[in-house]
């Protein structure tokens, strides 16, 4: 394994220097382009130098995406990532953050998962819809990296800047929590509807609740002792990995929500170092380490989704069940949006606008992909791998790409 992830780390980092001296592209969309293309060139070769070919599927299949991303670099770039958000602007939103990443998760879930049961008996495909549901809750967390560099130019405000970093921070974890609870419930469908629902809510508190104030635990602990080392920046620096790999760690342990409990304590210990002056010289180094960190995972994640794709199947129905999937999800997308946000005050003359926004720049991502590839081997799943693909594909190219003339047609 240590192998396959040098050559995709090597790709990762080659594919970014393309794109930084010539397609200037943002980041992560020019490593996923050039991932799909040199998929296709592999592919393409494969009778003339079968035995790259399978070379390279075996470093694909060596890397285990699912528990590369979930057990490993996922608590990374959550704690990088919310290591820069500012917790007294997330207050003023904290409404609007709390239900898109709950009520707005489980309305996207229950009108994917039913849509998409009904698109497949329409086309003749096999998905139950317990199934379906699972779909739904695994595609409804948004993963707006590649999109947060695009509004940052745009000009957008500061408050929707807000909504989409703080939704999209908090919901991996609520996303997680519900997909687990479907898988539950699917395999507890001959007991009592009671016991089901209580061990459903169990999860939640344990998984969510107790991430949340494990984080909370986690980041205090981790800043008084940064703060005790402060003199010593690489110290400091080795303070902070620990707390992210041996915090994440213990947390699957004690079965509390590590997604969650990465950025609380991300926001805790990046609030604190960046706000009080006597952190000094250290701040730097932390803070720098941290967007290399954040750098090189995200180049990681986003050439292997491009990698992943040469291990997929798509026959015709599959291929039109995507399509469905598609449309189905940018739909619920915006009225799981549309609905929490109608609950709110807005200050702004044309909320509409926001939402649109908001919809249009709900990205999936990886770990949406991992989800999908830790279900076990099936019919089913292999359906579920394949159109949470397709969404993905979309959602990152084609949205990522026109997010930014969304914003400005808009806003002009």
């Amino acid at each position: 394994m240590l192998q396959s992830f040098s050559i995709i780390f090597s790709i990762a980092a080659l594919f970014s220097f393309i794109n930084y001296k010539w397609l200037k592209l943002p980041n992560t969309i020019g490593l996923m382009l050039m991932s799909l293309a040199t998929v296709v060139v592999i592919t393409l070769s494969k009778g003339l130098f079968p035995e790259f070919y399978r070379f390279f599927c075996d470093i694909v299949i060596n890397i285990d995406f699912k528990t590369l991303l979930l057990d490993g670099i996922l608590s990374f770039l959550l704690f990088a990532g919310a290591m820069h958000v500012n917790i007294q602007d997330l207050k003023k939103e904290k409404w609007a953050v709390f239900l898109f990443a709950t009520i707005g998760v489980l309305i996207s879930t229950f009108i994917v998962g039913g849509l998409v049961y009904g698109a497949s008996q329409l086309i003749g495909m096999e998905l139950s819809f317990l199934n379906a549901l699972l779909f739904g809750a695994l595609i409804s967390p948004t993963d707006p990296i590649a999109v947060l560099a695009i509004l940052s130019k745009a000009n957008i405000s500061k408050g929707l800047s807000i909504k989409i970093e703080g939704e999209s921070l908090f919901n991996d974890g609520i996303g997680v929590v519900v997909f687990t609870g479907i898988l539950i419930f699917s395999g507890m469908e001959q007991q009592m509807e009671s016991s089901v629902g209580s061990e459903i809510g169990i999860l939640f508190l344990e998984e969510a609740i107790g991430g949340l104030l494990y984080g909370g635990v986690l980041g205090f602990i981790g800043y008084q002792a940064i703060r005790s080392a402060k003199e010593n920046a690489q110290l400091c620096v080795m303070l902070s990995l620990t707390i992210v790999m041996g915090g994440y760690a213990l947390a699957s342990l004690i079965h509390v929500s590590g997604p969650l409990a990465m950025v609380v304590s991300g926001m805790i210990i990046g609030n604190k170092i960046n706000t009080k002056s006597y952190i000094g010289a250290t701040r730097k180094m932390i803070n720098d380490i941290w967007e290399i960190l954040d750098d090189v995972f995200n180049g990681i994640l986003f050439v292997l989704m491009g990698l992943v794709f040469h291990l997929l199947k798509f026959e015709e129905n599959v291929l039109l069940l995507g399509a469905f999937a598609i449309v189905i999800v940018l739909l619920a997308r915006f009225i799981s949006v549309l609905f929490p946000y109608s609950l709110l005050k807005h200050a702004e003359e044309k909320p509409l606008k926001t939402v649109a926004i908001l919809s249009w720049g709900g990205l999936r991502g990886g770990i949406s992909i991992a989800l999908a590839l830790s279900l076990a081997k099936n019919e089913s799943s292999e359906l579920i791998v394949a159109i949470t693909y397709m969404v993905v594909l979309f959602s990152i190219i084609i949205q990522g790409l026109t997010i930014g003339k969304l914003v400005k047609k808009l806003y002009r």
